[in-house]
């Protein structure tokens, strides 16, 4: 579990907003989840695993904040359906998605199976698009009150559509059509006053940026040559990102895809 942060009894940026978080269990999802209660809002974690979310939750309660969990399967229709119902239900309305569940699969193509092809895709993809669907349809019932009526971040990669590396093609895959669809859906959802972003991490301080057998500090000696910034990125660094696209000051951002991989794209 991460420490926590106490909550701003002023209010915060987003006081009057409830957010829905996936893949909120752990990492960047949980980092997120903890720094939007942290400015006020009223948080819903959902994952497939009961207990990383309640740890979750825990951490936002303790520290003055309000949270809860939805144990689901984003790649099941009907899980993301009744999450999202029961968000409204829970809040009263649904302003602000961060859509960060994904998968990673490693292998060179030509060793990968097929059923895990599909799976990965499945879950990166279609759990993203799943999302999406019932998010906008939740978030056209709000009132618009001048910045929108709502705003959603879904979490893509720089390596897709930014960058590629060999062995990671389902994973590239996965990753670049997020960054697609994310822009289809900026363009679907503006007219309904819904911006839609994404953001592209590179390595983070979290264990699935380990390749397999490595250590924290050979990740460390590995990425001081790999990109300008020399060092992987901070989950409250990747969290402060997507509190900003989510913010009323990111209001002419639509369909942009936030590149945060310390230069390694370029």
């Amino acid at each position: 579990m991460t420490a926590s942060r106490s909550i701003d009894t002023g209010g915060g940026r987003f006081a009057d907003q409830v957010v829905l978080v996936t893949g909120g269990g752990s990492g960047i999802g949980r980092a997120t989840a903890v720094a939007f209660a942290a400015e006020g809002a009223r948080v819903v974690v959902l994952g497939r695993r009961a207990e990383p979310l309640a740890e979750t939750v825990e951490l936002i309660s303790a520290a003055g904040g309000v949270a809860d969990a939805v144990t689901a399967d984003i790649t099941v229709e009907d899980d993301v359906r009744a999450a999202v119902d029961h968000t409204v239900t829970t809040f009263g309305r649904l302003t602000i998605a961060f859509n960060n569940a994904g998968a990673v699969l490693a292998g060179p193509l030509t060793d990968l199976d097929r059923a895990a092809w599909t799976a990965n895709l499945d879950l990166t993809v279609t759990g993203t698009w799943l999302c999406l669907k019932h998010e906008i349809r939740a978030m056209r019932a709000n009132v618009d009150h001048g910045d929108g009526r709502g705003v959603i971040v879904n979490t893509a990669s720089n390596l897709g559509a930014h960058t590629v590396r060999a062995g990671m093609g389902a994973y590239v895959t996965a990753k670049a059509a997020v960054s697609a669809l994310s822009r289809v859906a900026a363009v679907e959802a503006a007219a309904d006053g819904i911006r839609v972003n994404a953001i592209s991490p590179g390595p983070v301080d979290t264990p699935m940026s380990l390749r397999p057998g490595e250590t924290p500090q050979d990740r460390a000696a590995r990425l001081r040559d790999a990109s300008p910034l020399g060092r992987a990125a901070t989950r409250d660094e990747i969290a402060s990102a997507v509190l900003w696209l989510a913010s009323p000051g990111a209001g002419p951002a639509i369909g942009h895809d936030l590149v945060l991989d310390g230069g390694a794209s370029l």
